[in-house]
């Protein structure tokens, strides 16, 4: 007689291959789903069992246990080149992204990855979201983003909900045709009687063999009024590509600091230091420069600009960079945060006095899309800054002394 968990997991093979999307397009596996009640907990694909491809991939999902992470849902990817891993339960976060010798990522002095029933927003008066802190990108919003404080006489905690909100709708999709590219999408809901009814549609993708990753989000309003919105991407780094003499390179049409503190060290804005104990945030507003497509690009590299990471979006949905150094002492958490985004982390009544808060009407929706790519030589390095370079040409980079608060 066959075992009762065996049994289990054939039925749960052959309702997975139930999902594929029809021939030619894509070949799709279904994760989590609120829909039918389904969560898998462990499985995996390849390019050997999917019979797509021919240069090694896989995926594999499988489930935390033990402390603040039990029941974490973790999606690991392999391209063959890169490594990373989505955090469903997080908000789609990314853990962080391994290619060879680059690391993207950091390290925070939380150590595990945290279930958001054990994140209080608004503990510390609304600091509390620091309390699960430690991917590589997570998303700040989508209500609202930024600093706590009050907005219309309610607490607004620090980088909004979406980053703690577990995924509704998880998949894997394999495109059936080549390069074969790999999608883990899922779709996470803020929602709030009286107040919110947003729908974010993520997806985080990859070639077999390539060193880059897409983000590719859409963010739906299916309330039956206009709401504001914002969202921030907060791609967080440490070592190997910050260190000491490590640079930020980016094509600046404006450039000021965020607070007075910032305002001193704004003429070595865009250079790091090593571990510094007594290490105060330092947070500099950017409106940078795009091209003729509109986007733009933008880069950290390491002191010997042989090692880096280069970030590419569209300037019309996120118009808004906001550089954080933050160069405590390694135990403390050594990082710096490149994040793309509709405004800057200013709590949400500077932001809409300033005009910064975009809306959606009602069933509107807005596409966000950030490519990342590892440099991994000295070459990748110099060919990026070229072509930040370009993007520059002879247009002027405006410096202001004072934060851009209205």
């Amino acid at each position: 007689m066959s075992h009762p968990r065996r049994l289990l997991l054939l039925g749960t093979v052959l309702l997975l291959q139930a999902c594929t999307s029809p021939p030619g397009s894509e070949v799709g596996y279904t994760l989590t789903s609120v829909s039918r009640n389904l969560r898998v907990d462990h499985w995996r694909m390849d390019h050997q069992r999917s019979g797509l491809g021919s240069s090694p991939w896989s995926v594999t999902k499988k489930t935390l246990h033990g402390g603040r992470q039990e029941g974490v849902d973790l999606i690991e990817v392999d391209n063959g080149v890169l490594r990373f891993t989505v955090i469903p339960t997080r908000g789609m976060s990314i853990g962080q992204v391994v290619g060879g010798d680059v690391r993207l990522g950091w390290d925070s002095p939380v150590r595990e990855v945290v279930h958001p029933r054990h994140v209080d927003l608004q503990d510390h008066g609304g600091l509390g979201w620091l309390t699960g802190f430690n991917e590589w990108l997570t998303r700040c919003g989508v209500s609202f983003a930024g600093h706590p404080g009050e907005d219309n006489e309610r607490l607004l905690t620090l980088h909004g909900r979406i980053g703690n909100i577990p995924a509704s709708e998880v998949e894997v999709v394999i495109d059936a045709t080549p390069p074969h590219r790999i999608r883990v999408r899922g779709r996470v809901d803020e929602q709030m009687f009286k107040f919110a009814d947003f729908e974010l549609w993520t997806e985080v993708s990859t070639v077999p063999g390539s060193d880059t990753l897409r983000v590719v989000d859409r963010l739906v309003n299916r309330s039956s009024y206009k709401r504001e919105y914002q969202i921030i991407y907060h791609t967080n780094f440490g070592p190997p590509l910050l260190e000491a003499g490590a640079r930020f390179v980016a094509p600046v049409a404006k450039v000021a600091p965020f607070d007075d503190y910032a305002a001193k060290d704004l003429d070595s804005w865009r250079t790091y230091l090593g571990p510094t104990r007594d290490y105060g945030e330092q947070v500099y507003c950017i409106t940078p420069h795009s091209d003729r497509s509109g986007h733009t690009l933008v880069m950290l590299r390491n002191a010997a600009a042989d090692r880096g990471v280069a970030v590419r979006y569209r300037t019309d949905s996120l118009s808004g960079f906001t550089l954080w150094k933050n160069t405590d002492t390694e135990e403390e958490g050594y990082v710096t945060g490149l994040e793309p985004g509709t405004g800057f982390p200013y709590n949400r009544s500077v932001e809409r006095a300033a005009g910064r808060v975009p809306t959606l009407a009602p069933g509107a929706d807005v596409t966000f899309a950030v490519d990342y790519r590892v440099l991994r030589d000295a070459s990748a390095v110099k060919a990026t800054r070229m072509e930040i370079e370009k993007i520059q040409g002879n247009r002027a980079s405006q410096v202001s002394r004072t934060a851009p608060r209205n």
